[in-house]
């Protein structure tokens, strides 16, 4: 019950002081005018926050997004757009993965298979070996 009450704190946490850690950066940026630190902070907190999911939401990501057999979910050097790229590489897509790759290459044409990282494998899952 303890690791409840653990994981509660450190949600309050994060939608706590990320906000406060965000404006922090911007204030930085108007100050010091350093567009690529900012740039990076961006990109490095999404990256960090989709690997979050990848590895947390794996069961239910695996439920809604790939066929059986698919390659699946949870490693924690991967990022959600990669899994969702093999698995359309190897087309164990479900129609909500294919929705979800469908978003994404809106936003980013071909996001999904330019976010495959080939030198991570899932290899306790993964049946493409």
């Amino acid at each position: 019950m303890i690791e409840l009450v653990i994981l509660i704190i450190a949600i309050i946490l994060l939608y706590l002081l990320l906000p406060v850690v965000a404006l922090f950066m911007i204030i930085k940026y108007l100050f010091t005018g350093n567009k690529r630190m900012l740039s990076v902070w961006f990109y490095r907190t999404a990256k960090e926050i989709d690997i979050f999911a990848n590895v947390n939401g794996s069961e239910f990501f695996d439920a809604i997004f790939i066929t059986n057999g698919g390659y699946r979910f949870g490693n924690p050097k991967e990022t959600i757009s990669s899994v969702i790229g093999k698995n359309q590489r190897y087309k164990t897509l479900s129609i909500a993965g294919h929705l979800l790759r469908w978003m994404l290459d809106k936003i980013d044409y071909n996001h999904c298979i330019n976010s495959i990282n080939d030198d991570v494998t899932n290899t306790k899952k993964d049946i493409f070996k």
